[in-house]
Formats: C-alpha cells, structure tokens, sequence
C-alpha cells in the first residue's frame, strides 16, 4: 500500500492527486503528509497542496479512512 513517510521519490502532488482521484485520505497517507509537515522540509507549493487537501475535507469532499 503506501508507506508511513514519504520518501524522496514520491512527491507530495502525486499523493494531493491520488487522494482527489480515490476521493479518500488513508491512515497511512495522514501520516505521512503529516511527518512531512513536522519536518518541515517542503516548497510553498507543497504546502499550499497540503491546505488545499486539508480544507477539501474539512468541506466533506475527501472522506477519511480508518
């Protein structure tokens, strides 16, 4: 499935696409956006991403999976 970090050869738009096509967000893609985000090594792009995804399930149009 997906690993519980992102490594270096997957980048953070392929995640923000695989979840806008799957229309959910797994356990392990959280976490994984989330250690991304604690390390705080990313563009102003990825992060702008990350908010997009964010506010999309805030609105109810991500689900978030178990």
């Amino acid at each position: 499935m997906f690993s519980s970090t992102i490594s270096s050869t997957i980048a953070i738009s392929e995640v923000v696409v695989r979840v806008w096509r799957s229309g959910c967000l797994t356990l392990s893609e959280r976490q994984a956006l989330r250690t991304v985000l604690l390390e705080n090594r990313m563009s102003e792009e990825d992060r702008a991403a990350i908010d997009r995804l964010l506010h999309a399930v805030r609105r109810g149009w991500i689900e978030m999976l178990d």
